[in-house]
């Protein structure tokens, strides 16, 4: 049986890995040029918000946005659950009018044609070694400070297996916030899971659908500033996580 329900989710999922290849290399001259100066990465940003949507459009993807709050003046630090690389694909057509950058895992760096993208549109995350995330920081707080938002996934990764369910924040997000006065976006999407789930599980669900996610109220900066970081983590935590409980009572127990 499993078998049989999977096997459509697997033709999805290679659909989905042909339209990603072939439009990143016709994207790849027109966005490759504009990498070198800042100006430059915003012009590709656009060209990212493009992507986006013909990637929607080719995938038969639409997204519902359930809670859809007013954003603050950018920059500001962008946090979401993670549970499916859709997340990623989705986020630059939900937020199109504030240039961001992802602060993401450096095991992407290891695929070639995701590597030409993403370490000069994002930046990677050495986990395993501390020196290299505190820089990774560093650049973050730059990067701020020259207009750019910050997209983070503070779950550090989709979590292995247990999907919507989150796992513990990490603290990076918290401290940058923090230590830059930036407000916070918390965004939570309900049913990505469903959509794509992880390339690797390959019997795992994969189709075209509706995303369903919530853009709730910014925390000011004046707010952050009232919380120590612990505070400040299950704080987002919680309101990231509520809209997931509402549509999946089971994770409750």
């Amino acid at each position: 049986m499993k078998v049989l329900i999977g096997v459509p989710g697997l033709i999805w999922k290679l659909y989905i890995a042909v339209i990603f290849t072939v439009t990143a290399i016709v994207l790849y001259p027109i966005i490759r040029p504009q990498l070198g100066s800042d100006k430059g990465r915003k012009r590709a940003f656009k060209v990212f918000v493009f992507w986006s949507w013909w990637f929607r459009l080719l995938c038969f993807y639409w997204v519902k946005k359930v809670k859809n709050s007013p954003l603050p003046e950018a920059p500001y630090i962008i946090l979401a659950n993670h549970a499916s690389y859709l997340d990623i694909f989705l986020m630059y057509s939900v937020l199109p009018h504030s240039p961001f950058l992802f602060l993401g895992k450096s095991e992407l760096l290891s695929y070639p044609l995701i590597k030409a993208y993403f370490k000069r549109m994002n930046i990677p995350v050495f986990r395993g070694n501390r020196v290299k995330a505190a820089r990774s920081l560093i650049r973050a707080s730059k990067e701020a400070k020259n207009g750019w938002s910050i997209m983070i996934f503070p779950e550090g990764g989709i979590p292995d297996g247990q999907a919507p369910k989150m796992i513990r924040f990490k603290d990076g997000a918290f401290q940058l916030a923090k230590s830059l006065k930036l407000p916070i976006v918390p965004i939570t999407f309900t049913n990505n899971y469903k959509l794509f789930s992880d390339p690797t599980e390959i019997l795992g669900p994969a189709r075209p659908g509706i995303s369903r996610m919530y853009i709730h109220e910014a925390i000011t900066a004046e707010t952050i500033e009232t919380m120590d970081v612990k505070e400040l983590r299950q704080h987002c935590f919680d309101i990231i996580n509520e809209p997931i409980l509402k549509e999946h009572p089971h994770l409750k127990q």
